[in-house]
């Protein structure tokens, strides 16, 4: 267990009490992943020597990308509207709801 990417013991427990089903999957499914998010900082903390910040950055924003802001989800929603109102002989008006949804901010 001195492995470096071996998550804690505390950890794992942590892990452990937080679910109520099928603990030895998600332990597992949780261990797996946060063995990945270390071995990918330790591959960024390689390439920021070798290439410089702005390649480290791009490297953890293509590997863990975020998810998709409200607006974000309420646009592309939005889009699929229209697509589908298209095949419609009648269809309702979306470019206000559109423009009103560009303006709010992207939190």
């Amino acid at each position: 267990m001195n492995h470096p990417i071996t998550p804690p013991p505390e950890l794992v427990q942590q892990w452990a009490d937080t679910l109520a089903w099928s603990k030895d999957q998600v332990v597992f499914t949780r261990a797996a992943q946060w063995g990945a998010d270390q071995e990918l900082e330790a591959c960024i903390e390689e390439v920021q020597v070798i290439y410089g910040e702005a390649s480290s950055a791009c490297i953890r924003d293509f590997r863990r990308p975020k998810p998709l802001s409200l607006k974000e989800q309420a646009l592309e929603q939005l889009r699929e509207v229209n697509a589908m109102l298209q095949f419609q002989t009648t269809g309702g008006e979306t470019s206000a709801i559109r423009r009103a949804l560009e303006t709010l901010p992207n939190d």
